[in-house]
């Protein structure tokens, strides 16, 4: 793959989990107006569908792909409150912030769930949770974060579907930071439904999400949803019957989308975008330790979508000073989202090859320069906590 150049217009690159920086291919597939009931509209839509369930591989027959208007997180409500009945129970496993937003919106929805909180360092193990399905024969379901972007821990999730498996329970999956650079095979993977963004690792634009369910669960999951707009047997029943969408469609989005696909599937699809976001977290993890600092993650945990580090103890240093430095420098980073030390994120996905990450880690050299930091080394704390959470 050649190195790529910066964003045209002078735009910075979007070191983030999403919205991220896209190609000029895909931007430009937006430029044409879709009317939303048009056979052509309907006809990429329908292209959608089919792509998305052609990559769980084998076995995608039993499923089918019901795109939800809005964010990442309208599809995960539109899953939990559709597919988990009104007396079901939910074990919801969490290690960051996305498995607490889901705990929270079952809140919203009234279903009982249970929590394993593994905290900020560390992913729920299968044992774990086989141990708890076994003392509560109440769970229904299971609620499993792919990569939590909090932290950027890649959870296993193949481990902790083959114990919800052999437990009999359903698991539902939030794939949003993972789907489309992370292998999730239907024939590998045993599970329910998973939810996804256009705006990840397929590298469209935002606008829309989508759920991949079984057949049977969509057909259950009548009068469950507590939701008009976010009923996802309505929308997949409308889909099926008419073709459109409920209600107005994000016409440009999936205009995007669909050329976002036929990119992905032009550089290897799955492995091939995995292969790049992989050497991309590489270079950068090894560039910003060479420069002295530290990622929240030991090496086993880290994902190649986002990765996470302590901030300097540097008294000097200023999150808020630090982002600006870097964005002079065309680089748009994340602040952090943890409880238990203050840190920051960098992307790894999106129009970025292994090239773009090194300069990254050069800015952020400069940037502390500039601020007069003189070590990146992260509290001593902070590292313990990690070694000793991690023993």
């Amino acid at each position: 793959m050649p190195t790529m150049d910066p964003p045209r217009l002078g735009e910075p690159f979007l070191l983030t989990p999403g919205p991220l920086t896209t190609s000029f291919a895909v931007k430009q597939a937006m430029l044409r107006d879709w009317g939303s009931w048009d056979d052509d509209f309907r006809g990429l839509t329908a292209e959608l569908r089919a792509r998305l369930l052609e990559m769980i591989g084998p076995g995608w027959e039993a499923f089918d792909c019901v795109p939800m208007q809005g964010s990442g997180s309208f599809c995960v409500e539109a899953m939990l409150g559709s597919l988990v009945p009104r007396d079901g129970k939910v074990l919801v496993l969490v290690n960051g912030a996305y498995g607490h937003r889901a705990a929270r919106t079952l809140d919203y929805l009234g279903r009982n769930h249970v929590l394993l909180d593994k905290g900020d360092y560390l992913p729920p193990r299968g044992s774990e949770v086989a141990r708890m399905l076994a003392a509560d024969p109440a769970i229904t379901h299971v609620f499993a974060v792919h990569c939590e972007t909090s932290s950027g821990i890649l959870n296993p999730i193949a481990e902790i579907a083959g114990a919800v498996a052999r437990a009999g329970r359903k698991l539902l999956i939030d794939s949003m930071s993972a789907f489309g650079a992370l292998p999730l095979l239907a024939g590998e993977v045993p599970f329910e439904a998973f939810v996804s963004s256009a705006n990840k690792c397929i590298e469209g634009v935002p606008g829309f999400g989508f759920v991949i369910a079984r057949k049977q669960a969509l057909q259950a999951a009548k009068g469950n949803s507590h939701s008009l707009c976010l009923d996802l047997h309505d929308q997949w029943v409308h889909l099926e019957k008419t073709g459109q969408w409920r209600f107005t469609p994000p016409t440009h989005s999936v205009a995007a989308f669909l050329e976002a696909l036929h990119a992905h599937q032009a550089e290897g699809g799955v492995a091939g975008r995995a292969a790049r976001y992989d050497r991309n977290r590489d270079t950068l993890v090894a560039e910003m330790r060479a420069r002295g600092f530290e990622t929240l993650l030991r090496d086993e945990w880290l994902s190649s979508i986002i990765v996470t580090f302590f901030c300097p103890a540097d008294p000097r240093f200023s999150f808020g000073t630090f982002y600006s430095a870097m964005k002079a420098r065309g680089f748009i980073i994340y602040p952090g989202k943890l409880t238990v030390a203050d840190s920051f994120r960098i992307g790894c996905i999106g129009q970025l090859d292994h090239v773009v990450m090194g300069r990254v880690a050069e800015a952020a050299e400069e940037a502390l320069a500039e601020m007069g930091v003189i070590s990146a080394a992260p509290p001593a704390a902070a590292l313990n906590e990690r070694e000793k959470l991690a023993a």
